[in-house]
This record gives C-alpha cells, structure tokens and sequence, in this order.
C-alpha cells in the first residue's frame, strides 16, 4: 500500500463496512489489472544491501525517480517513503527492508502491464546504475542474514517490527527478507467476488509452486524451493491463510468483515501520528477500546481501509481482489503471474472451469498444498499425482481465457504471449528455484553469489 489512507468518515456498524468492499463491484467492460512487483536493490561493489540514507541509497533512488518522473512525493515524519502517479495512478513505495515496490495502474490489458513493467524497470536502472546500484527480482534475500537488513523510516513498520515476534517465528523474515509479484483484478457482483476467491485460494499453492524462486538463504540451499511460502506459514496466523470460511455456503462481503474485525489491529493514524494498537481488534475499537487512549478515538472508513491492508491472507479482498501467492522474480514473470489469473478470472466460463477443477478440494487437501508447496513445489504429491499435473490444467485453462479475451498487441498476438514463462516452467517440470539450484550444483561451483550477475533487472 502506497499511501495509508485518511478518510475521516464514521463507521456505522458491519453492513457500512461491507459496503465499502461491495463498492468494489463493477461491469466486466470495465474490469482492469493492477500488477505489483517488489526487488530487492544491491551495491554494485560488494553486493551488499542498499541503506535507506546515504548517495547510494533508498532514499537517493526515491528522489532520482522524483526528478525523472515528476511524481508527487509521499512522505513520513518528512522523510520520502514513495512517489505517486497524479495521472495514471500508479505508485512507487518501500517495503519493511528497502525492497523497491511498482504498484501499477490499473490497466486494460496485458500488453499494457507488460510495458508499463519494462518501462519501469528501465527507469529504475536510469536512476540507479550511475549510484552503482542493481535490482534483484527473488523471492528471498540469498545471502543477506536478518541483521544485515536496513531498516525504513515508515511509521507503520516500526509497530509492525515489534509486534511480529509475538505472534511468529519469521514474521521479520517476511518484513524483511521477502519479495512477491501480485495481481489486484476486479469483481462483477458479490457471487462473482466469492467464486474468485475460492477459485483463487484454492489455487494459489499451485501459483506458489509455479513461482516457486527463493531457495537460498544465508548464502546456502534452504532446503525449500519457496522459502517465501513457508515464511508465511509461520508469520501471524490470526491474519494469514487460506481462510476456509471462504468455502461456506452464503460466502460474501458481510462474512469477510466479519473475519477482519476479529484480527488484531497494528495502528491507527490520526494527523501524521501512529498510534500503536496492536492489543485491539477492529471489532474492540468500534466499541470504544481506544478512548482515552487516541486523540478522535471513534473509527472512521479511513481506519478500516488501512487495517483491511494489515490483513494478509492468500487472497485479499479489498474494493478488488490481490492474489498474494508468488514469489518476486524476473521480468518476464511479472508479466506471467497477472496472465495466469487473469486468464483465468475474467472470462465466466473458464472461471466456471477453475471451479469445477477445485470445487472437490477438502479443507485438508487444501491446507496440505499449502503446506508441501514450500518445500517441494511442482513435485509436491496431490491425490493421484503431483502438483505439476494441477499446473498444467490451470496453464491451460488460462491460455484459453486469454485467448477468448482476444486482446491484440501491435504485432497482431493476444494475451497468451506474457503466459509462456509459466508454460515452459509447466512443461518441464522445473520451477525457477529449481533451476537454479541446478546451477548452483554444476555452473555456479556453490556460488550463491552468481544469481546477483544473473538474474539482476
């Protein structure tokens, strides 16, 4: 999230809040995609992270993006935290460890995502290649320990950082050491909202495993092939997960709200001020928990959009839908992950499609897949095969979605193009975790520090 957000109107009990995710409702001609993309940025030199202060560092990339983009700046206690697009919406921010975040504009197609992507990306080596600084696209830091992390001058973060042992044992790994690619898509009604979540829950492990690129940690094989994805299995249960309540008949907005307002808070924000609320839940402060305790202690719709982005499962229901499950990587997959599901979202009948493929899934089956996925990705074993037989049908089905879209680029293709990366990793079997672990056993001699030369933006 770019900007936490200040709208200061009061909360009138759970139907006002559903109503707030309900207004995300909206005709399928105007469905749109909203890619993100984190990286993790590195000096040139020594291959160390890059600090928020100093002529190399976060702070210097922010403001050389400033000047060349002509953004408004985003701030925090004065300091620059991210830069906003006036005109197309998108926006540039920081996450917990300096990884450098795209939150694309919402845009019609593909091909429209893809170049924003690649423009992007060459803006950011305009500004950091002359401060002798790259980007890395990976699930995990590969060789920067927890304490090697520098540490971001956003407000939000710093209650985060202290809550975060509290309720898990690698919630600063995530904070910290983590980097993801995710899709925001739109919804038609609340029925189609509920079957894109089940579809997109259920789902997501298979997405985990496909993305699969953060096998390295401390400098040496994790032993996983998404240490990213097991990250997350042991960051704050209360606010993550698979939310199996999901698949219950009668699903729908009012059932979410209900979900969040029973999750512990991190913050609320009056002025330019945060105040730590971590010992409250949402529901505790719509019934007074905080008076005394804030200046205007009553919640207001501000409030709960900013804790709606402290919630973290799977999949994440805001005015749209975030599909959450990937692991960052290179270019071409932060084109692929928004392929994958758009494809497979946005046309009714492959939707209904996805639907019949999991429709079956127990509530075991499902966490099972989540719980494999890290360590095994695509050869995680499921009912009579593997995971990788599940990719291939949702590959296929999602071509098939784009190809019904029939969205044209300049050279006369569709939007199956961006979907190839996924079709090769399918194809063969091997995520991109797994080939580079091949590289580290046979070119890369063990040599983690090889994947800083090639797999650099």
């Amino acid at each position: 999230m770019a900007r936490d957000t200040v709208d200061s109107t009061p909360i009138e009990g759970i139907p006002a809040l559903a109503a707030t995710l309900e207004a995300g409702c909206k005709p399928a001609d105007r469905f749109r995609i909203g890619t993100e993309h984190e990286k993790f940025g590195f000096n040139f030199s020594d291959l160390s992270p890059i600090p928020y202060e100093g002529e190399n560092g976060v702070k210097a990339v922010l403001e050389g993006m400033e000047t060349l983009l002509g953004w408004e700046r985003i701030s925090d206690n004065g300091l620059i935290i991210g830069l906003a697009d006036p005109v197309g919406g998108g926006a540039i921010s920081i996450e917990p460890g300096g990884q450098f975040e795209l939150s694309g504009a919402p845009l019609d197609n593909l091909h429209q995502t893809c170049r924003e992507t690649n423009s992007h990306l060459a803006q950011v080596r305009e500004v950091a290649e002359p401060l002798g600084v790259g980007f890395l696209g990976l699930g995990m830091a590969p060789t920067w320990a927890r304490e090697d992390m520098p540490v971001m001058p956003k407000s939000r973060y710093q209650i985060m950082t202290r809550y975060m042992p509290k309720v898990g044992s690698l919630g600063l790994d995530m904070m910290y050491r983590t980097s993801t690619i995710q899709v925001n898509l739109d919804f038609a009604s609340e029925a189609d909202m509920a079957r894109k979540m089940r579809v997109g829950l259920a789902l997501q492990p298979v997405a985990t495993a496909i993305f699969a690129n953060s096998p390295f940690t401390d400098g040496k094989p994790n032993g996983f092939k998404s240490f990213r994805a097991e990250i997350w299995r042991d960051t704050d249960a209360d606010r993550s997960g698979m939310l199996p309540f999901a698949f219950d008949e009668g699903f729908g907005f009012e059932a979410y709200v209900e979900w969040a307002v029973d999750v512990p808070m991190y913050f609320v924000k009056r002025g330019d001020t945060y105040f730590d609320a971590t010992d409250v839940t949402f529901r505790q402060f719509m019934n007074g928990a905080l008076e005394g305790r804030i200046p205007d202690p009553h919640p207001t719709l501000g409030d709960w959009d900013n804790h709606l982005s402290t919630v973290f499962p799977d999949v994440r229901l805001k005015r749209y839908l975030e599909m959450r499950g990937a692991d960052g990587g290179p270019w071409r997959r932060i084109c692929a992950l928004p392929a994958l599901w758009v494809g497979l979202l946005y046309d009714d009948g492959v939707l209904d499609q996805a639907w019949q493929l999991v429709k079956d899934w127990t509530l075991e089956e499902r966490e099972g897949l989540r719980d494999g996925v890290p360590r095994h990705a695509l050869q995680t074993p499921f009912r009579a095969g593997t995971v990788r037989d599940v990719a291939r049908e949702m590959v296929a089905l999602a071509g098939e979605g784009l190809k019904r879209r029939a969205r044209l680029n300049d050279a006369g293709e569709d939007e199956r193009t961006h979907l190839a990366a996924v079709e090769e990793t399918v194809a063969t079997g091997m995520s991109p975790a797994d080939q580079m672990l091949e590289r580290y056993h046979g070119a890369w001699g063990g040599d983690v520090t090889r994947v800083f030369r090639e797999y650099a933006y």
